[in-house]
């Protein structure tokens, strides 16, 4: 059986598994500079019913000396698909898996989940105050109308 690779680099099996995001260093550092990620398909198991639930994440994040390589993060996010956890779970998963692969200066992750019981339930997250003079573009996520 050969090692295994993620993004042509090997990995250790528990990354190439999905359960982490690899990070590379920042190309173009410099202040203002902000990256957002979007993950429209994210999908997971309900802890209770099994039943399947579906979010549109948002990462926002301003970098430090890496960024997230956003292959990875997507694999990372895809690795839950099978796994059965509460929402608010989720994001403390994926706040410390931003902290482990990058160490940003400043992150914002939202999830827009669709309803559950008939109830769309909204998760977010912040480290603090977005550095002074930054520019935040909103998440484009709408509120539930079908999000659509």
């Amino acid at each position: 059986m050969s090692e295994p690779t993620q993004l042509g680099d090997r990995c250790s099996s528990r990354l190439a598994g999905g359960r982490g995001a690899r990070n590379r260093r920042e190309p173009a550092s410099g202040a203002g500079l902000s990256r957002a990620l979007h993950l429209p398909e994210f999908t997971s198991l309900c802890p209770i019913t099994g039943q399947p639930d579906f979010a549109h994440f948002v990462v926002d994040y301003v970098p430090d000396a890496r960024i997230v390589e956003s292959k990875s993060l997507k694999l990372f996010f895809f690795s839950f698909r099978n796994h059965g956890a509460f929402h608010e779970d989720w994001h403390a998963d994926d706040r410390q898996a931003a902290d482990r692969a990058a160490a940003p200066q400043w992150l914002r992750i939202g999830g827009y989940w669709y309803p559950r019981g008939g109830i769309p339930i909204d998760v977010f997250y912040q480290t603090g105050e977005p550095p002074i003079g930054l520019y935040l573009p909103d998440p484009g996520v709408a509120p539930y109308r079908g999000r659509g």
